[in-house]
């Protein structure tokens, strides 16, 4: 009881004391493995600027996202709630899709908007473009947009360059599609898109942004879905060569340039003591693409599958003043950053079924997580299968087990692995064995009495599970595919401007 009261004061003091309510900076890096950053161990990555920022803040040890592959993973993180109630399933939009993250669901953005916040993405989107631009971010409660609308490997990319002076892109990427747009707000205004000067445009937007937004005296909320570090990785003159771990490492480092960019901006502005920064990953690392794809950690398999490697997350919350210095092993998800940037600003939230819950007493105190499950959902979730996997307390059960084509280049052979149904379920101690080798024989009385909360947690979850039609579904249109001359011909070749 003492400890909640303490949390509340210090909250309530926060907000009184505050001259205006707090700033958010909210970083997603792209395909980014437990293992790839400096302070998570990595001996080879350059990454200074995001191992100060947890030197100096937070650092989380258990923090996961809600799907190991884009789209779904962003919609929870700016909805709160789980993939699968918003639609976002099965798999990632393509330019030409049809459907897009719902109007009807709520954004972190319109959540601050009503309290006068200015709202800012750059980089990626990947929600949705839809007919008109129907599903755009400026759609769903932001001031601003300049980036790509979906991944920058989802148009051709053979003839691109990705480092300087010319050196092309590696691979093919996408090549039935239009070429890779660069969107301001809902107009194209480079297509296909300059890779090496992307980061400087981003950067010298945001910076102008924040600049604007503190002379006007009006809080902020930047979100930068960074490209960095998905395939094709690509870096400009700052960073390409710089690194010791070849492209994928150079394409980090300009991420971590960046990084650094807008801590420093919060600085020059005067708002760094108001402003809570705070950094995770979408899902795990690419490890088909070997040296190219990013590593896990000690952690097991990686993208597009529910193992912990594929959904556990580097994370960090830096906020000088407000956040003290240190490691947390408490469990937090992607989900439960809507809801505490509400609690933080003074917002209100949404009416409707929310999965994330505030971590704020986390953040302020280090305190114990209010979140007691994670729920480990496929690429293609349905109704008739349900959870893949579920995490309570330390223990975690895995009802199925799949392995993916993203994660098919390691020794393990379960991570290219058809899927396999375990009943009873596969239960692991993820503290004394995050690599998920030695499951725990279900035939002992104290994992049978495991056995049976995992039982009943499920069961509740699933019960208030209602899934939201499948946007996936909705199909594809060529036509709408974002194209800066949409009268050529032939496309998608002719979109160029």
């Amino acid at each position: 009881m003492g400890s909640s009261r303490f949390a509340f004061f210090g909250i309530l003091l926060l907000c009184t004391c505050s001259a205006s309510p707090p700033n958010f900076v909210l970083l997603f890096a792209d395909d980014l493995g437990f293992g790839d950053l400096g302070c998570y161990g990595h001996p080879s990555s350059l990454t200074p600027n995001l191992d100060r920022l947890a030197a100096e803040g937070l650092r989380f040890t258990d923090f996961y996202s809600t799907c190991p592959v884009c789209s779904p993973s962003r919609a929870s993180l700016l909805t709160g709630r789980y993939q699968t109630r918003s639609g976002i399933y099965p798999g990632v939009f393509y330019p030409g899709s049809i459907g897009g993250l719902p109007l009807n669901e709520t954004t972190i953005a319109e959540v601050l908007k009503p309290l006068g916040y200015a709202t800012a993405i750059i980089g990626k989107w990947h929600l949705g473009v839809g007919h008109n631009g129907m599903f755009l971010p400026t759609k769903q409660g932001f001031d601003h947009f300049l980036g790509i609308p979906y991944s920058h490997d989802m148009g051709p990319c053979k003839n691109l360059t990705c480092f300087p002076p010319d050196i092309k892109c590696y691979g093919l990427c996408d090549i039935g599609s239009v070429a890779v747009p660069l969107m301001e707000n809902e107009i194209i205004k480079q297509q296909p898109v300059n890779f090496l000067d992307l980061e400087k445009t981003y950067s010298d937007f945001a910076t102008n942004f924040i600049t604007t937004s503190v002379e006007k005296k009006q809080p902020f909320f930047l979100y930068y879905p960074s490209h960095h570090t998905h395939y094709p990785q690509y870096a400009g003159i700052g960073a390409a060569g710089q690194s010791l771990r070849g492209p994928y490492g150079d394409s980090l480092l300009e991420f971590d340039n960046s990084v650094g960019h807008l801590v420093e901006t919060l600085k020059r502005t005067g708002v760094i003591n108001n402003t809570l920064v705070f950094f995770t990953s979408d899902n795990g690392p690419e490890l088909m693409r070997r040296s190219r794809g990013g590593i896990a950690g000690p952690l097991k398999c990686g993208k597009s599958t529910t193992y912990e490697g594929g959904m556990r997350e580097p994370a960090i919350a830096y906020w000088p003043g407000t956040i003290k210095p240190g490691v947390t092993h408490e469990m937090a998800s992607t989900l439960d950053i809507l809801p505490t940037l509400a609690r933080l600003a003074g917002a209100e939230l949404p009416p409707v079924m929310l999965d994330g819950v505030d971590m704020t007493d986390i953040l302020v105190n280090q305190g114990k997580s209010k979140r007691e499950t994670v729920m480990f959902y496929p690429v293609n979730p349905s109704e008739d299968y349900g959870l893949f996997a579920l995490r309570l307390g330390k223990y975690k059960a895995h009802f199925y087990t799949q392995g993916a084509f993203h994660s098919s280049t390691t020794p393990d052979k379960d991570c290219s692995a058809l899927r396999e149904t375990h009943d009873p379920p596969l239960i692991f101690d993820l503290e004394a064995d995050p690599c998920e080798l030695y499951a725990l024989p279900v035939d002992e009385s104290d994992i049978q009495s495991v056995l049976q909360q995992v039982k009943t947690v499920k069961e509740q979850f699933e019960s208030s599970m209602v899934f939201g039609e499948s946007q996936m579904a909705k199909g594809k249109d060529p036509s709408l595919e974002p194209c800066c001359n949409p009268e050529c011909s032939p496309k998608p070749s002719c979109c160029h401007c």
